[in-house]
């Protein structure tokens, strides 16, 4: 099995460098979870009455929340690479999220910056995709990482 991108260190890493995670499934939990922790109770995620009449025939799960499972997939729990999270640019939801898709996530090195000596950000393209192959979520996630031999 190959390396995954965010194991690697920033010099590691080339443009063009991609990878495909595993996969998983949204579950009613996952939903009533996000909802109840983050307080967004939007109908649409919440109201299966109120769901259904809507443009998308059912509950749909929350953007944000897909986005955040995005990292479960891509993100090493231990990596030493990773220095920090920069951010998250042009986020983008084409198609919705439906409860019992299965997604996974494929990333991409896009761009490179050295920053100092010992660390530079790369920017990934950063999309979930559904069973389906739909692009359910389109991100470009911005990391800052460790050079190699530059870490603790």
């Amino acid at each position: 099995m190959e390396t995954p991108l965010l194991w690697r260190y920033y010099d590691e890493l080339s443009l063009g460098d991609s990878q495909v995670t595993r996969a998983r499934t949204v579950t009613e939990t996952d939903v009533v979870n996000w909802c109840a922790f983050t307080g967004d109770w939007f109908l649409l995620h919440s109201d299966k009455e109120y769901a259904e009449r809507s443009m998308f025939g059912q509950r749909i799960a929350p953007g944000m929340m897909v986005l955040a499972i995005s990292g479960g997939l891509g993100v090493p729990p231990d990596s030493t690479a990773i220095l920090a999270n920069y951010g998250t640019d042009r986020i983008r939801y084409p198609i919705p999220t439906f409860i019992g898709d299965t997604v996974h996530l494929e990333l991409e090195v896009v761009a490179k910056n050295d920053r100092d000596e010992a660390s530079g950000i790369v920017d990934f393209r950063w999309d979930v995709l559904n069973q389906n192959g739909e692009t359910v979520a389109a991100s470009q996630l911005r990391v800052v990482m460790a050079k190699n031999g530059a870490h603790a």
